[in-house]
Protein backbone atom coordinates (compact mmCIF):
# COMPACT_ATOMS: atom_id res chain seq x y z
CA UNK A 1 0.00 0.00 0.00
CA UNK A 2 1.79 2.99 -1.34
CA UNK A 3 1.54 6.64 -0.32
CA UNK A 4 1.82 7.55 -3.99
CA UNK A 5 -0.57 10.40 -4.81
CA UNK A 6 -2.48 10.00 -1.54
CA UNK A 7 -2.47 13.76 -0.86
CA UNK A 8 -5.07 14.67 -3.53
CA UNK A 9 -7.43 12.03 -2.12
CA UNK A 10 -6.97 13.30 1.43
CA UNK A 11 -7.53 16.88 0.30
CA UNK A 12 -10.70 15.89 -1.57
CA UNK A 13 -12.06 13.98 1.45
CA UNK A 14 -11.34 16.91 3.78
CA UNK A 15 -12.95 19.39 1.38
CA UNK A 16 -16.05 17.20 1.09
CA UNK A 17 -16.17 16.86 4.88
CA UNK A 18 -16.38 20.64 5.15
CA UNK A 19 -19.63 20.47 3.15
CA UNK A 20 -21.25 17.71 5.20
CA UNK A 21 -24.86 18.21 6.22
CA UNK A 22 -24.81 16.92 9.81
CA UNK A 23 -27.19 19.13 11.81
CA UNK A 24 -28.37 16.27 14.05
CA UNK A 25 -25.21 14.41 15.01
CA UNK A 26 -22.61 17.08 14.27
CA UNK A 27 -20.46 14.18 12.99
CA UNK A 28 -19.07 15.41 9.68
CA UNK A 29 -17.53 12.88 7.30
CA UNK A 30 -15.94 13.28 3.90
CA UNK A 31 -14.84 10.58 1.48
CA UNK A 32 -12.90 10.46 -1.76
CA UNK A 33 -13.02 7.46 -4.09
CA UNK A 34 -10.33 6.91 -6.71
CA UNK A 35 -10.66 4.97 -9.94
CA UNK A 36 -7.84 3.07 -11.73
CA UNK A 37 -7.23 6.03 -14.05
CA UNK A 38 -6.66 8.31 -11.03
CA UNK A 39 -9.95 10.18 -11.21
CA UNK A 40 -11.29 11.24 -7.81
CA UNK A 41 -14.93 11.44 -6.76
CA UNK A 42 -15.82 13.03 -3.42
CA UNK A 43 -18.82 12.82 -1.16
CA UNK A 44 -19.95 13.93 2.28
CA UNK A 45 -22.51 12.61 4.71
CA UNK A 46 -25.99 14.02 4.24
CA UNK A 47 -28.14 13.56 7.33
CA UNK A 48 -31.90 13.59 7.33
CA UNK A 49 -34.42 14.19 10.11
CA UNK A 50 -35.60 10.66 9.35
CA UNK A 51 -32.28 9.09 10.39
CA UNK A 52 -32.66 6.00 8.22
CA UNK A 53 -32.57 8.20 5.12
CA UNK A 54 -29.11 9.56 5.94
CA UNK A 55 -26.48 9.02 3.24
CA UNK A 56 -22.95 8.16 4.33
CA UNK A 57 -20.03 9.99 2.73
CA UNK A 58 -18.57 6.79 1.31
CA UNK A 59 -21.77 5.87 -0.51
CA UNK A 60 -22.15 9.40 -1.84
CA UNK A 61 -18.59 9.25 -3.26
CA UNK A 62 -19.20 5.81 -4.77
CA UNK A 63 -22.48 7.03 -6.29
CA UNK A 64 -20.66 10.00 -7.85
CA UNK A 65 -18.15 7.63 -9.44
CA UNK A 66 -20.90 5.36 -10.74
CA UNK A 67 -22.83 8.36 -12.07
CA UNK A 68 -19.72 9.25 -14.09
CA UNK A 69 -19.65 5.73 -15.53
CA UNK A 70 -16.89 4.28 -13.36
CA UNK A 71 -17.22 0.72 -12.13
CA UNK A 72 -13.93 0.06 -10.32
CA UNK A 73 -12.36 1.68 -7.26
CA UNK A 74 -8.72 1.50 -6.24
CA UNK A 75 -8.72 3.59 -3.05
CA UNK A 76 -11.22 5.29 -0.76
CA UNK A 77 -10.14 7.88 1.81
CA UNK A 78 -12.51 8.61 4.70
CA UNK A 79 -12.04 11.75 6.82
CA UNK A 80 -13.69 12.38 10.18
CA UNK A 81 -12.77 13.70 13.60
CA UNK A 82 -13.45 10.33 15.15
CA UNK A 83 -11.21 8.37 12.75
CA UNK A 84 -14.24 6.20 12.04
CA UNK A 85 -14.09 3.38 9.56
CA UNK A 86 -16.85 2.68 7.06
CA UNK A 87 -20.10 1.17 8.33
CA UNK A 88 -21.12 -2.28 7.16
CA UNK A 89 -23.46 -0.95 4.49
CA UNK A 90 -20.70 1.21 3.02
CA UNK A 91 -18.30 -1.72 3.05
CA UNK A 92 -20.76 -3.83 1.10
CA UNK A 93 -21.43 -1.04 -1.40
CA UNK A 94 -17.69 -0.53 -1.99
CA UNK A 95 -17.28 -4.29 -2.46
CA UNK A 96 -19.48 -4.05 -5.54
CA UNK A 97 -16.67 -2.09 -7.22
CA UNK A 98 -13.53 -4.05 -6.37
CA UNK A 99 -11.20 -4.38 -3.40
CA UNK A 100 -10.08 -0.79 -2.83
CA UNK A 101 -7.58 0.22 -0.23
CA UNK A 102 -9.51 2.01 2.55
CA UNK A 103 -7.58 4.84 4.22
CA UNK A 104 -8.87 6.43 7.43
CA UNK A 105 -7.70 9.97 8.21
CA UNK A 106 -8.56 12.41 10.98
CA UNK A 107 -9.88 15.93 10.55
CA UNK A 108 -6.36 17.23 9.94
CA UNK A 109 -5.64 14.65 7.24
CA UNK A 110 -3.31 12.45 9.31
CA UNK A 111 -3.45 8.80 8.22
CA UNK A 112 -4.49 6.45 11.04
CA UNK A 113 -5.34 3.15 9.35
CA UNK A 114 -5.02 1.52 5.94
CA UNK A 115 -6.61 -1.77 4.98
CA UNK A 116 -7.83 -3.57 1.90
CA UNK A 117 -11.60 -3.73 1.82
CA UNK A 118 -11.44 -7.53 1.78
CA UNK A 119 -9.81 -7.33 5.24
CA UNK A 120 -12.63 -5.10 6.51
CA UNK A 121 -15.37 -7.23 4.94
CA UNK A 122 -13.97 -10.76 4.61
CA UNK A 123 -17.22 -12.50 3.64
CA UNK A 124 -18.74 -10.10 1.15
CA UNK A 125 -22.15 -10.83 -0.25
CA UNK A 126 -21.77 -11.58 -3.97
CA UNK A 127 -24.49 -12.14 -6.51
CA UNK A 128 -23.83 -12.89 -10.15
CA UNK A 129 -25.85 -10.43 -12.22
CA UNK A 130 -28.20 -11.95 -14.79
CA UNK A 131 -26.76 -12.17 -18.27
Amino acid sequence: MSDENLSPLIEAALAARANAHAPYSGFRVGAAAETPDGEIFAGCNVENASYGLTNCAERVAVAAAVTAGRRELTRVVIASEGKAGPCGACRQVMAEFGDPEVVIVDGAGKVHRRRRLAELLPEQFKLDPPR
